[in-house]
């Protein structure tokens, strides 16, 4: 019963990793699963629901483009990468959605931006102006400016911001697992898939790991429980689920049991800059 208040979210935040855009084997877009994607969420718009996509990437693609092997360590390296596998990211965006008569818009934000009142003011009429004329925004840190002092540090962080800063409904994570388990599953093969989570406690936290399996993404379960906290926090429901087959995304709105729902708990006087000013996200 918890999981039929989805099919009437209105205001929907999708979040996609590097490791679920890209061919494994070769690192290169999945322009298969990009499509699918892109459709999924045209038809969200095509039911009137506002529909916002955080898209990791841009340093993945970047690499690729510059014949890198390994996700580079240097900071320049990476900014030099995502200012080329961003350009190339959203051309292939814009032209997907453009098949699907949608309009894509680029976002990219740093912590700057929410840190700095007037910045903040303006991403949220920018976000609001864009939803109101039937655009999706796209959204990704920009890894182009920014340092370890004013970054994110990851697109599950940057999507539960975007989710409370836009005042979403519900937050869908796509991701290289297919829930949150009581251990990590790809160490502990007795792990078991929690369905619904009531309340972030101790317990659960505990639980949490910060290895994502892969070389490609930078959140791991950790990540993604503080993105849940500030979510729910913010009132919306958020849900983790795999991001191979991105038809999940129809499934969780569709109600069907599927991954991991982290039930929403508003906050009384829920202010985001509470959780960045005090790091209650890292």
């Amino acid at each position: 019963m918890k999981r039929k208040v989805l099919t009437d979210k209105k205001r929907i935040i999708v979040k996609i990793g590097s490791s679920s855009l890209t061919h494994p084997e070769t690192g290169h877009l999945n322009l298969d699963k990009m499509e699918r994607l892109v459709r999924i969420l045209a038809n969200l718009r095509n039911q009137d629901k506002d529909v916002i996509l955080v898209s990791s990437g841009a340093i993945a693609v970047g690499r690729n483009a510059l014949g890198f092997t390994e996700k580079p360590k240097e900071l320049s390296v990476k900014q030099a990468c995502a200012a080329v596998g961003q350009a190339r990211l959203m051309m292939v965006y814009q032209k997907l959605f453009a098949e699907y008569n949608q309009v894509a818009a680029q976002i990219l934000m740093t912590k700057h931006t929410m840190i700095n009142d007037i910045s903040r003011a303006n991403a949220l009429n920018t976000f609001n102006e864009l939803l109101k004329m039937g655009v999706i925004p796209i959204v990704n840190e920009n890894d182009t400016v920014s340092t370890d002092e004013i970054d994110f540090g990851d697109n599950d962080t940057l999507s539960a911001i975007v989710t409370a800063l836009v005042g979403g409904d519900l937050l869908i994570l796509l991701s290289d697992i297919d829930g949150f388990y009581t251990d990590d599953p790809h160490k502990n093969k007795k792990a078991t898939l929690i369905s619904c989570v009531d309340e972030i406690n101790d317990e659960i936290l505990k639980m949490a790991k910060s290895s994502t399996g892969c070389n490609l993404g930078t959140g791991g379960m950790a990540t993604k429980l503080s993105a849940a906290k500030i979510a729910n926090a913010s009132g919306a429901d958020m849900a983790i689920t795999s991001g191979d087959d991105v038809r999940n995304i129809n499934r969780i709105m569709d109600g069907k049991v599927i991954g991991t729902l982290f039930l929403a708990h508003k906050a009384k006087n829920f202010n985001l800059m509470d959780y960045i000013k005090t790091k209650q996200y890292s």
